[in-house]
């Protein structure tokens, strides 16, 4: 095993043994600014609310070249049902097991030792290099990344390519490069009827009966028929709460939550208008609160695409495949300041299961990948 390769496996199981649940950093942060600082970079750390954020960076000039992604992991679950435990990192049969090990301690580890590589490899680079990463992606994503872009727009210092560190691959490293993701929107409706007994249905008014016809409406709706990047916009009923228990009692109220992901085709405007606009049709007595979860966005081939696409085939001879399937990533608070964001890291298999796990040499041919995209963004032939 050569010295990077042992290197990103130490690192990793590092930031794996530090029981990050969102919005815990555990000192994870702290960690790899370590490894940052005798880079050159410069560190801020942003604390917002119960979330810890990372901005470091090395230079002043542009292009700026940003690593982002996020500290913190779901909960570890049963721990019963892992053959090991969650944050005592694991190698077996050439996986390394534990949680966050593909979403996303692995990437950052990789991140971390490919930007060492390159900068002693090439001090006088061009541009800057920027690590934006959060402890709150995992959770509500409010005082996370979207805060530090925020923080970064007052004071108008752009990011102009980002490479988000999310486990995008499906087989291989490097086989999916996500250049894109689809918007979504959340509601929560609240449909008032008119409790009463069922032996006399004159006397009440039944919101379960009165709703289906609107959800099937909805549910059958033609949204937009997608475009060369997305497939079309799709609504999903999430869940339905009524009744009271009992089978001799109409209910007074329903309780439902959906979800539509949906294309560059629509807006959020154009989405709510037509939801509430099926909803009156229906002349419900209704409630709906919206979530605007985050708006859809693509990076079309150019530069980053170039870049990325050239170091996977550097490094695996693979060739890659868009997508923007899946679902949201904090790539959606980047993208609208106008950079370049693609999604690269290790297979999603596994993600947010028990005995979550990534190959140790897909780890080592990521860090090369991210080696080689610095080398064909900052190092122009």
């Amino acid at each position: 095993m050569t010295t990077t390769e042992s290197n990103v496996i130490s690192l990793a199981k590092t930031l794996i043994s530090r029981p990050s649940v969102t919005p815990e950093d555990a000192g994870c942060q702290a960690l790899m600014f370590s490894f940052l600082e005798p880079l050159g970079f410069n560190n801020e750390t942003m604390v917002f609310e119960d979330t810890t954020n990372l901005w470091a960076r090395k230079g002043t000039t542009t292009p700026v070249f940003c690593f982002a992604g996020h500290t913190d992991v779901v909960p570890a679950g049963n721990l019963e049902l892992w053959h090991t435990p969650p944050f005592e990192p694991t190698i077996i049969d050439g996986m390394l097991y534990g949680r966050g090990a593909a979403d996303m301690k692995g990437s950052l580890a990789a991140m971390i030792i490919a930007t060492e590589k390159f900068i002693n490899d090439y001090p006088n680079h061009q541009g800057s290099i920027a690590f934006l990463i959060t402890s709150d992606e995992e959770g509500p994503f409010i005082n996370g990344t979207t805060r530090v872009i925020d923080t970064l727009e007052a004071r108008d210092e752009k990011i102009d390519y980002c490479i988000v560190g999310e486990p995008s691959s499906t087989h291989k490293v490097g086989d999916i490069i996500k250049n894109g993701r689809r918007g979504s929107i959340s509601g929560e409706l609240d449909i008032h009827g008119k409790q009463g007994h069922v032996a006399y249905p004159d006397h009440v008014k039944n919101p379960i009966h009165l709703a289906m016809p609107a959800f099937a409406e909805l549910s059958q709706e033609r949204w937009d028929q997608g475009n060369d990047y997305f497939p079309e916009t799709t609504f999903q009923l999430t869940n339905i709460t009524s009744g009271t228990g009992a089978t001799n009692v109409v209910p007074g109220h329903l309780h439902a939550l959906f979800n539509l992901r949906y294309s560059t085709e629509l807006n959020d405007d154009v989405i709510v208008e037509r939801v509430e606009a099926i909803l009156n049709k229906h002349q419900l007595d209704y409630d709906l609160t919206w979530t605007f979860n985050g708006k859809p966005f693509i990076t079309e081939p150019g530069v980053l695409l170039d870049a990325v696409t050239g170091a996977i085939k550097t490094v695996t001879n693979r060739e890659t495949e868009l997508s923007t399937a899946g679902g949201t990533s904090d790539g959606r608070f980047i993208a609208p300041t106008g950079a370049e964001v693609i999604e690269l890291g290790p297979c999603n298999k596994t993600i947010h299961q028990v005995n979550e796990s990534v190959s140790c040499q897909h780890l080592e041919d990521l860090t090369e990948i991210y080696y080689h995209a610095l080398v064909n963004m900052l190092c122009p032939k």
